[in-house]
């Protein structure tokens, strides 16, 4: 989505864009003052002047403007969470446009928290396929609607959410399996005010065994008490039971393959398993170019 550079509520909107760009370091007083004056002078909106005086870019008027609007996201230079999670750095980007677009599907296919579905799976038949990178942007995404959002590592094989979100993986789900006390495991991410990530944890030799107590039922019931939004990262489907094992706990999942790359004969058996397993699909998406 391109938004113009004059979106503003009112003149006062305007001027809150260069608060928010002098608190957030990308713009100084003096520079703020000669924006003002350029703005008066020839009736330009205050992004416009800014980008006409070359003393801020497109993006930094796209940055405040979330800011103004109480949409949450991140400065790259300020953020442990990965580049890669674009959802959480460029609002206005065409991939982020790409996910609003999916999450709206998600929302009218799926998600409903009177009806008591807030658990989402994020499969895929193999690996590369852009599974990981689905769930931490779907999760951000969904935050950004202010619904209270938890993303779940439970590809206990290859974790790898608490890289996307720069987060330590010392405890986490594998942890909580085992009964052990971890209060700490469900970290909040800087910056992305409703958001929480539960990290895989440190990887155990046995997986499946974990994936299949009931101690995992048990805490996705809390929770989708404590979250409106649960989106569950999984194990790829071509070497192991784990993904079908954490959708059925979901009841429904999200397919990802990828472009040029992904086996559509092993896509649609991994789909077949999932539906065999009673988990309804409540989409797909193609990833890649």
């Amino acid at each position: 989505m391109n938004a113009p550079l004059s979106s503003t509520l009112d003149p006062k909107g305007e001027q809150a864009i260069g608060a928010i760009l002098m608190a957030a370091g990308r713009l100084r007083v003096d520079e703020n003052e000669r924006i003002v004056r350029l703005q008066r002078d020839k009736g330009l909106r205050f992004g416009e002047a800014a980008v006409e005086l070359g003393l801020a870019s497109e993006h930094d008027i796209r940055y405040a403007m979330a800011r103004q609007f109480e949409y949450d996201c991140l400065q790259a230079d300020e953020s442990k969470v990965s580049s890669s999670v674009v959802a959480a750095f460029d609002p206005f980007s065409v991939q982020v446009e790409a996910l609003r677009a999916l999450r709206s599907q998600l929302m009218l296919r799926w998600f409903d928290p009177t009806a008591g579905r807030k658990l989402l799976a994020v499969v895929s038949a193999a690996r590369g396929e852009g599974r990981s990178w689905m769930a931490a942007n779907l999760g951000v995404a969904f935050s950004q609607l202010g619904l209270r959002t938890l993303v779940v590592d439970a590809d206990l094989r290859r974790p790898s959410q608490h890289a996307l979100f720069g987060l330590d993986n010392r405890s986490g789900l594998s942890a909580l399996l085992l009964g052990r006390h971890a209060p700490d495991a469900i970290r909040r991410v800087a910056g992305l005010r409703s958001l929480a990530v539960l990290p895989a944890g440190v990887v155990p030799p046995n997986p499946q065994e974990l994936l299949s107590r009931p101690v995992l039922g048990q805490l996705l019931q809390q929770y989708t008490t404590a979250f409106d939004v649960v989106i569950l990262d999984t194990a790829a489907g071509e070497r192991c039971a784990d993904g079908v094992m954490v959708a059925a706990r979901a009841r429904a999942a999200l397919m990802v393959a990828r472009r040029n790359a992904s086996r559509m004969a092993a896509v649609r058996r991994y789909a077949e398993r999932l539906r065999e397993s009673g988990v309804g699909l409540a989409g797909s998406v193609m990833n890649g170019d």
